[in-house]
């Protein structure tokens, strides 16, 4: 399943590059956006996972510097028979963890220093138990895609926008486009499109990570501490984090507080990853 949402949302941005080239440029911008759909999907396959990695300056961590997190992640990667991922650190206090990476063979871990230093040795084991959840669900692909096609898509309705201002790329007559309130109105859909898409791949997976987690560690209630807890001191000390990666995160930076919010953002509420964890509230 995970490897068909992979392919459609490669498939996808290919069409919609071409749909972008084609009504700012005709026939030569729709060629040209081919072209650098190919390259870009070939670049999003291979290198997405360093992208999400970079923005957040993520370094590798050895063994020396990170020695809870590597015992933790080598022995329940041994027990799910993964192979070891690398492992990154963020220099953030706020605390969060994201995996990411096109495989398993190809799979890293981040953590930030804040989550180091608020959880117990039990919730950490939690969240890196929830994180290779991902990598066992195949679905660390899925999301890195996702994150670098909800920023092409609101990158070229940028482009869009202003290139629709200043007379277009040379394509059709800007009148018969619709002008700049076809470029406005792309402005404002493209980021909607981009944030359906994370949706239709996040939430459902977090509740199965949740469940992978609690599972391989036989320990639910301290992963429902270690969301609390994240949930909690993550909105202290927000992550400043790019809305097109946040779906990543354990704890999503930029999470609503209820209501309205919650229907677009990319985690279900943690109140309800708890309850799916150990069927009630937390004491």
């Amino acid at each position: 399943m995970n490897t068909f949402k992979s392919t459609f949302l490669l498939v996808l941005l290919t069409l919609f590059l071409v749909f972008i080239g084609d009504h700012f440029g005709g026939r030569n911008g729709m060629i040209l956006a081919f072209v650098l759909s190919v390259l870009f999907n070939f670049g999003t396959y291979f290198f997405s996972d360093k992208l999400a990695l970079s923005m957040y300056r993520a370094q590798p961590a050895s063994r020396e510097e990170l020695p809870r997190v590597y015992n933790v992640v080598e022995r329940l990667s041994a027990k799910q028979n993964l192979p070891m991922p690398k492992i990154y650190v963020i220099p953030s206090e706020s605390p969060n963890a994201f995996a990411t990476g096109r495989n398993p063979e190809h799979a890293s871990v981040a953590v930030t220093h804040g989550i180091l230093n608020l959880l117990d040795d039990e919730e950490l084991e939690g969240v890196l138990a929830h994180e290779l959840g991902h990598v066992r669900n195949r679905d660390i692909l899925t999301s890195s895609i996702a994150a670098t096609l909800a920023g092409a898509i609101t990158m070229v309705a940028r482009m869009g926008y202003w290139a629709s201002l200043f007379g277009g790329y040379g394509g059709r007559d800007d009148r018969d486009r619709g002008g700049g309130f076809t470029g406005l109105l792309m402005l404002i859909l493209a980021p909607i499109a981009a944030t359906l898409i994370q949706l239709a791949i996040s939430r459902s997976r977090e509740y199965e990570a949740d469940a992978t987690g609690a599972k391989e560690t036989g320990n639910p209630y301290a992963l429902a501490r270690a969301l609390q807890k994240l949930d909690t001191y993550s909105r202290r000390i927000p992550l400043v984090a790019s809305p097109t990666t946040a779906h990543l995160f354990i704890v999503a930076p930029l999470l609503g507080s209820g209501g309205f919010a919650n229907l677009f953002s990319t985690h279900p509420p943690i109140k309800d990853r708890i309850h799916r964890l150990i069927g009630r509230d937390l004491v």
